[in-house]
């Protein structure tokens, strides 16, 4: 789906103010009230904006140590495996990807005794024939879209 020049300032200003009501939002973006209800609407509708919920930060909940593990698995076993990850309440996102693993785990713990138990969890799996994991010392980018969002916005060249 393409994006214009309102839709990003609407995404933007719902990323710095998620609670910023649409009549509010329709003030600040100089638009009328059902403009931005539509916006909002075809946004949501295409899977552009995924939700409103809070962004929670899993440090400020005691989990403090974050790592990244690559995941080798059985030829075949990906969903399976897939839905053993997904039950770890630690483990927050995986993908699969290519390289010399086929899959990628962001994982939390509250301490580095407390990951040795997580690790141990996912590898407990018969599915799964090997892992390696990294543990994150400094986050220098956090996830963002800002960006995406300009680029997105911008006319594509095409002269």
């Amino acid at each position: 789906m393409s994006i214009d020049g309102l839709d990003a300032r609407l995404i933007r200003l719902l990323s710095a103010e998620p609670r910023i009501g649409v009549l509010e939002a329709s003030r600040r973006l100089g638009v009328a009230r059902g403009t931005v209800q539509a916006r909002l609407d075809r946004l949501l509708h295409s899977g552009v904006i995924l939700g409103f919920g809070p962004e929670v930060d899993p440090a400020a909940l005691g989990f403090t140590v974050m790592a990244f593990a690559t995941v080798q698995i059985r030829q075949g076993r990906g969903p399976i495996v897939a839905a053993h990850l997904a039950g770890i309440d630690e483990v927050l996102e995986v993908h699969t990807i290519t390289g010399d693993a086929d899959m990628l785990a962001r994982i939390v713990a509250r301490s580095h005794e407390d990951l040795q138990q997580v690790i141990d969890r996912l590898v407990a799996h018969p599915d799964i024939v090997r892992t390696s994991t990294n543990i994150a010392l400094t986050a220098h980018v956090r996830y963002r879209t800002g960006g995406l969002l300009r680029r997105a916005s911008e006319p594509t060249g095409g002269g």
